[in-house]
This record gives C-alpha cells, structure tokens and sequence, in this order.
C-alpha cells in the first residue's frame, strides 16, 4: 500500500469524529439525551463490529494483546461521556475547542514516550493549528466568564483520554487482525459505556420503539466503527504523533457538518481559520515530500 494511504485514513478517521457532536445534537433535539445517544452508539458499535468480524475474519477470535484492547475501548467510551457531559456547560464550539487540544497533548505523549522532541516542522504545525482552531470555532468577541469550570474540566480531560486513545492505537499487535480487534474495543466501550450511562435503553423501549437506533446507528458508524478500524490501519505506520496533527482535520468537519445538518451561521472568520488548519495538517507532509524529493534529485544527477 502506498505510504500516503496511511495519513489518508488517518484524516478520514478524524472526519468522521468531527460528525459525532452534530448527530448528538440532532438526538438531543428529538428528545433524547447525550447520555442515551452515547449508550446507543456503543452497543450498535459493538453488534456492527460482530458482524464485520463474522464476515471478514471468519476465524477463532485471537485474545493476543488484551490490555491493550480493553484500554483502548474504555479510553475511547469515556473520551465520548466526557465530550458529551462538558456539552452540557460550554457552547459547543467551545466544547470543539477543547478536545481539540489533543493534538499537542498527543504530541507530548510521543515525545515523552519516545523521548525525543517533535521536529521543527512539526512545532511549527502546531502553532498554525492553534492560530486557526479560535477563529474556526467561531469564539471570536465571545463571553467566556459565565461559563463553569466543570465544563473546562469535562472537556480538558476529553482531549487527555482521546491522545491516550490514540497513543494506544499506535501500539502494533502481532497476529491480530483489525476486524478482530475492532470486536474486542467495541466491546469494552460498549460494557463501560452500559455500565456509566444509560443501559436502561436496551429493555425499556427507548432504542427500537421511540428511535433511537437510527441516531445509534449513525454514531456508531461514525464514532465507533470507521475510526478505530481506519485508526487501527494507520497509526502503527504514521506515528501517534503525526496522527496527532493530522487527526485536527476533525474541527473543521465539525463546523461544516454543523452548518449543513443544523443550519448554523458559518462567518469569514470561520472559514479563514479552517483554511488555515488545513494548512498547519499539510505542512510536516509537505516537508517530507520536500526532502523525497530533493533524496532523488541528488541519487539522479550526482
């Protein structure tokens, strides 16, 4: 596979986060809460992983590597409990930006881990990141004071469990396939989701009887299934830290999503922010294709 597929899915996977909080508020608006909308994620998560492992494995179920597997599908269930508990005291652009801050916690998680200091390209990539997220976010001339520090809390910690979610999906398991391992993380988000939210759903009605598995089943696809599978794919290759950038292209999904689903308002200034991180995303490939390209000059003519 061409080593450009790797980022690719990583930036798809991210995408597909940034839809998540845009279909949680179309739950909320149809009368369901955040706590209900996450449960039915998981489990309809978990019963779309089964039957992808049923379909693509076809094979005994392989238990190398669990505590990196249990990790990853609790890290991932409270990364989404806490997102959508700091929605309940921020705005949600607010709420964005602060998950958003796992791509420099991400980063100091590899560098710490690897004990090595991120390239200059890299720093620089960051500073760009950060310069557009405000202005995306549309947090510009915003009163900020009146809003509790529970909601910075909820938020802050949401970023911490995403980077480690990621950190831990770099980890390469021997002999595992995806599929199988998309089964085992699905399945410890879903039990600790059950067990921290709402598993009255399952018998009471809620889920099938008043809808909500068509919510469940879109968050499911887009917070579950398509980015621990592509993340699983692509991380080992890229680097937790270089996905830690390239996974910021979740934030401008996020606003764009938001103004086509929900109709918000999209300003200038959002849209010269989301410009500018996809440019600050681009800059360590740009880099590196820079020096693919002058490697090959140099082999050609010297």
């Amino acid at each position: 596979m061409k080593t450009w597929i790797y980022p690719l899915l990583v930036i798809i996977a991210a995408s597909s986060y940034g839809v998540v909080s845009t279909i949680i508020k179309l739950a909320m608006q149809k009368g369901f809460t955040a706590s209900e909308a996450i449960t039915g994620m998981f489990l309809i998560g978990f019963f779309l992983a089964f039957c992808i492992f049923v379909l693509i494995n076809r094979g005994k179920l392989n238990f190398n590597g669990m505590k990196i597997l249990v990790l990853a599908g609790v890290l991932t269930a409270v990364t989404n409990i806490l997102y959508s508990r700091s929605l309940i005291y921020v705005p949600a652009s607010l709420a964005v930006v602060l998950l958003f801050q796992f791509t420099w916690i991400g980063m100091l998680i590899s560098c710490i881990a690897k004990r090595k200091l991120p390239s200059r390209i890299e720093f620089i990539s960051l500073i760009v990141l950060f310069a557009g997220t405000i202005p995306a976010a549309g947090l510009i001339d915003v009163d900020l004071s009146q809003i509790p520090i529970q909601g910075w809390l909820w938020g802050l910690a949401a970023a911490v469990c995403f980077s480690l979610f990621i950190y831990i999906n770099g980890k390469e398991i021997k002999g595992m396939g995806t599929s199988n391992r998309l089964l085992i993380v699905s399945l410890f988000a879903f039990i600790t989701t059950a067990i921290l939210q709402s598993p009255e759903i399952i018998w009471n009605g809620t889920l099938f009887d008043e809808g909500l598995w068509i919510y469940g089943l879109a968050l499911g696809l887009f917070g579950m299934i398509i980015p621990v599978f592509l993340f699983s794919l692509a991380i080992p290759r890229v680097g937790s830290g270089k996905s830690s950038i390239l996974s910021a292209f979740e934030l401008p999904v996020a606003v764009t999503v938001s103004v086509l689903l929900l109709g918000e308002s999209v300003t200038f200034l959002q849209i010269a922010g989301i410009a500018v991180i996809i440019i600050g995303i681009g800059l360590p490939s740009i880099k590196w294709n820079d020096k693919l390209l002058i490697k090959k000059a140099y082999k050609k003519y010297i």
